[in-house]
């Protein structure tokens, strides 16, 4: 009999892939608790040195998760947080979400498995598991809910409780099996490769609530959106969600080649960050805060006639005073990280005396996430994967967006052989064309060959 990633690999049917044995071990990339001060006093905390691979023992599935083979994963700044053990090391996470008793027992260990994205093949269910079946194909939400909090059943990002998979949990998607709970459980695109279908759901469905969903800046036509890193994991979604609801984005990049990717994704304007004098100096200065904030806006208004309404803003430190100063009297900010820093300084009085907003956004629910998806399923909305490697390379990976040196989203094979595997819907992916599918892919190898 076929090993069970053999099974996997010659897409045998669910009888099968039920038949087969469940490996004992399998291969994660994974950081190590013991690992948890060796960037102490460093300055470069190069996370190739902190990101390991190898062998892992199989967990036991709760009755309410599935586990899934994962075909292909993708890397988010929030496996670079855990690689470099900050803002800490995320064992305290895991410790804490184990004090619960029971099943969240399982996650404390002195490994932590990691990847908040991923896309596969359910290969086993727990005995409460209803509406998903042995062989079928999804991506998965990275986020964890508890259904027995009532904050949950308003809006699943609610609850106290709610967690990110692969960062405050255990067993995430950068290995070849994951458990995942089946409520995070979200049908694959067919036309979709599993590497281009697994670098989506974090990033993109993180954008969506932020600029789309009734809990974020609610974009309408016409609206003018500044997008930091319009290139990036999560700009580039942005810049597609804006696009799509007839607003106007403006993208702001630090390359020509991510000039040209944010162009080629729908942005109008796109400004180098070299040309407004936005260096790491500027968020300690507020006098130079202004006067970036003056020369971005005179640009804006000079390329789309207007200033912004929102400002999509996760950069952080770096940017959000002049993020506050540039949006428009009564437009609002809409935050989701800090990757340059989480104390931001800013002016208060344009904030108040201009009557503007600031919105805290985090991850998608469900709802939010499968709306989400339904847009990539019907071609509206394109992956952003730019690069793949291996999982053995993981580490080179995750070091192209700690030094922010990546272009869209960075995939990683799991136990997909090869990039381009996946894809159960020829003809809809035919009719998309794959240069509408994969924009970024020739910049990537236009920018490393140089």
């Amino acid at each position: 009999m076929p090993t069970l990633s053999e099974a996997l690999l010659a897409g045998a049917p669910p009888e099968e892939l039920e038949r087969a044995a469940l490996p004992e071990e399998y291969t994660a990339a994974f950081v190590r608790a013991e690992d948890a001060g060796m960037f102490e006093g460093v300055g470069d905390k190069d996370v190739r040195k902190s990101l390991h691979v190898g062998q892992v023992p199989m967990p036991e599935l709760a009755p309410d998760e599935v586990l899934v083979a994962v075909m292909a994963s993708a890397v988010n700044y929030n496996t670079v947080w855990s690689a470099m053990f900050e803002p800490i090391p995320t064992f305290r996470f895991l410790k804490q979400f184990a004090a619960q008793g029971g099943w969240a027992e399982r996650h404390d260990l002195p490994y932590h498995v990691l990847g908040s994205d991923g896309a596969g093949v359910i290969v086993r269910k727990g005995s409460g598991v209803r509406r998903w079946q042995v062989g079928d194909h999804v991506v998965t939400s990275c986020v964890q809910v508890d259904d027995q909090e009532p904050a949950t059943h308003g809006d699943g990002m609610m609850g106290a409780e709610q967690r990110i998979w692969g960062f405050e949990t255990n067993f995430g998607g950068l290995a070849h099996y994951a458990v995942v709970r089946a409520s995070q459980l979200i049908p694959k695109p067919a036309h979709l490769s599993w590497e281009e279908a697994a670098c989506n759901p974090l990033c993109a469905s993180t954008a969506y609530r932020m600029l789309v969903g009734d809990r974020g800046a609610r974009i309408k036509q016409g609206d003018v959106v500044l997008i930091w890193g319009a290139a990036g994991g999560l700009g580039a979604y942005a810049t597609q969600f804006v696009r799509n609801g007839g607003g106007i984005p403006v993208g702001v990049v630090s390359s020509p080649e991510k000039a040209e990717a944010a162009r080629r994704l729908g942005c109008e304007l796109v400004v180098d960050r070299s040309e407004i004098g936005l260096d790491d100096s500027v968020a300690d200065d507020p006098a130079k805060v202004i006067e970036v904030g003056k020369r971005l806006g005179r640009l804006i208004r000079q390329g789309v006639g207007e200033d912004p309404h929102v400002v999509f803003e996760h950069v952080g430190r770096a940017t959000f005073g002049v993020s506050l100063f540039v949006v428009r009297r009564g437009g609002t900010v809409v935050t989701c990280g800090s990757s340059s820093g989480y104390q931001h300084s800013y002016d208060n009085r344009y904030l108040w005396m201009k009557l503007k907003r600031v919105i805290g956004s985090h991850a998608a629910n469900l709802q939010e996430q499968w709306e989400a998806n339904r847009l990539f399923a019907t071609g509206r909305i394109v992956p952003t994967l730019s690069t793949v490697h291996p999982l053995a390379e993981i580490g080179e990976a995750a070091r192209s967006v700690q030094t922010n040196r990546h272009i869209g989203k960075v995939g990683v094979l799991c136990q997909a052989t090869a990039p381009g595997q996946g894809v159960t819907d020829p003809v809809l992916r035919a009719s998309m064309g794959e240069e509408r599918l994969n924009p970024l892919r020739d910049l990537h190898r236009v920018r490393t060959a140089g």
